[in-house]
This record gives structure tokens, C-alpha cells and sequence, in this order.
């Protein structure tokens, strides 16, 4: 079987285990049905997820233009403290601007390769503790904007990570923590805008992968240095497929990127 189209990152649906789609234009692949399987990847050419041009991808699936010119890759993306559509103050659209950063935002703690604490819409749970190979996570407050939810995070971050270790989430060098005494221990520290929100009582989220082999060594997939790689799927992870050779691919990574994918 062979699909081919432009990469975003993977859709995911909650189960035992996490199953994953690659949606394209034209078509859609559930990519649990290709563990076990020898894949190949072959990248053709880039597309701008915004303009749609063939313009090489700077950062996030966008162009060099794009990328600082859309609301969707502005600042306050990345650094929700930024946010300011709860003043009624523009960054590049402040019609977009509201309609994301004006909805309820969790707090989080999530452990994948160590705890650390992290901002979502409250729409994208647990999508987004899924897309950081998290095992287990847990919600401290909900906010009704993305400020609210910046400086909690902010706050939170002088006392537990806020980064991810790849390489470890990947090789599954990883243990249990107690999610819920770590929300018990850090709720001193949230902001006073913020305590009213702090959720009191919840239990941890466990999430199962479809991983058939972790890597020992990881080898990264890097499209432009290796436009082919064929392997053996072994399991997929956040954003990664996992191969037989230790081969990791982060699809998140190369949105934009045209490909076809060959399934033997």
C-alpha cells in the first residue's frame, strides 16, 4: 500500500493502547496496523501548512513568512504568559487571538521521562499528554484563559521540570511517580490569581503505547540528510514512530514535509 501527502502531526484516539492516524488530503492511514511491518518513507518536496507553497518549512509545518506572520505561530504559543487577548490588547489577530486563548486552560503535571509541569486547552486532554509520550499526568487548575494558565506554569516551573527528556521518554527509562502528593506539594506555589482554580481530588490519567520494542540507542530520522529510510516498525510513541534498528522519526517535527509511504 502506498500513501502520500503532506505531513502534520499524528491524530490520536485514547485506548488500550493509544491507536494513531496520518491524515492526508486524500486519505488516512491507522498506524497501529503497521507495527511489525517494514515501512518505507520517501520525502518529495515541501508544503507550507499555511500558504500551501512549495517553500522550504522554517519552524512548526510553516514558512519562513508564515511562521512570522500567522497568529498560529506567534509568540504566546509557545510562552502562554504572553498572552494578552484578556486585555482586549492585539498580537497578530485578535479575533484568533480570543478564540483560543479565552477558553478554559489546564495546568498540568505529566511524567514521561520525569515530572514536569505543562499548559493545554482543556480541549486537547489528554491529546497533549499524549503527544509528549507521557505515561501518567495529572490536572492542577483550570483557568478560564491562557494567562492564567502562563503564570501558573511559570510559578510551578521554579520547583519541577518543564522539559521533556526525549531520549529517555523514547527508551522508556522512566519511573511511577506519585502525581498526586507532587500536586499536593506544589499547590503552595500557585499564584493568587490562580488558587481559586486549583483542582482539588482528581486521581492521575494512565496511558497505555503501542510500542512492541523500545530503541537502546537512538538514531534520528532526519528527512533532509536521508530523504529514504525503509525499517521495520516496532512501536510509536508521542509524536515518534520507533524502528527495529533504532531508527526514531519524529513526525510532529517534519510537518510540511511531502511524502509518500510504502507499507510491505
Amino acid at each position: 500500500m502506498n500513501y502520500e501527502g503532506v505531513l502534520t502531526k499524528m491524530k490520536t484516539e485514547n485506548g488500550a493502547p493509544i491507536q494513531y492516524y496520518l491524515v492526508f488530503e486524500n486519505d488516512f492511514l491507522n498506524v497501529n496496523q503497521l507495527l511489525d511491518k517494514k515501512v518505507s518513507i520517501n520525502f518529495l518536496k515541501f508544503q507550507c501548512l499555511n500558504c500551501g507553497l512549495e517553500k522550504k518549512i522554517y519552524r512548526q509545518g510553516f514558512c519562513y513568512d508564515c511562521f512570522y506572520e500567522i497568529p498560529q505561530a506567534a509568540d504566546w504559543i509557545m510562552k502562554p504568559e504572553l498572552s494578552t487577548a484578556h486585555l482586549d490588547k492585539e498580537d497578530r489577530d485578535l479575533e484568533y487571538e480570543k478564540s483560543v486563548q479565552l477558553k478554559p486552560h489546564i495546568v498540568y503535571l505529566a511524567n514521561s521521562s520525569n515530572v514536569k509541569v505543562g499548559v493545554t486547552r482543556k480541549t486537547q486532554v489528554p491529546t497533549r499528554w499524549i503527544d509528549q509520550g507521557a505515561h501518567e499526568a495529572i490536572e492542577i487548575v483550570e483557568v478560564p484563559n491562557r494567562y492564567l494558565a502562563g503564570i501558573t506554569e511559570v510559578a510551578l516551573k521554579e520547583h519541577v521540570a518543564d522539559k521533556t527528556n526525549w531520549r529517555n521518554m523514547l527508551k522508556n527509562d522512566v519511573k511511577d511517580e506519585n502525581l498526586v502528593e507532587w500536586r499536593n506539594k506544589l499547590k503552595q506555589y500557585i499564584p493568587d490569581e490562580a488558587k481559586e482554580y486549583y483542582i482539588e481530588n482528581n486521581t492521575e490519567t494512565n496511558l497505555e503505547f503501542p510500542v512492541l520494542q523500545y530503541p537502546t540507542k537512538l538514531k534520528s530520522l532526519n528527512l533532509q540528510k536521508t530523504p529514504f529510510y525503509e525499517g521495520v516498525l516496532k512501536g510509536i510513541k508521542a509524536q515518534y514512530l520507533i524502528f527495529e534498528d533504532n531508527t526514531v522519526f519524529n513526525v510532529r517535527g517534519y510537518e510540511g514535509y511531502v511524502v509518500s509511504i510504502l507499507v510491505s
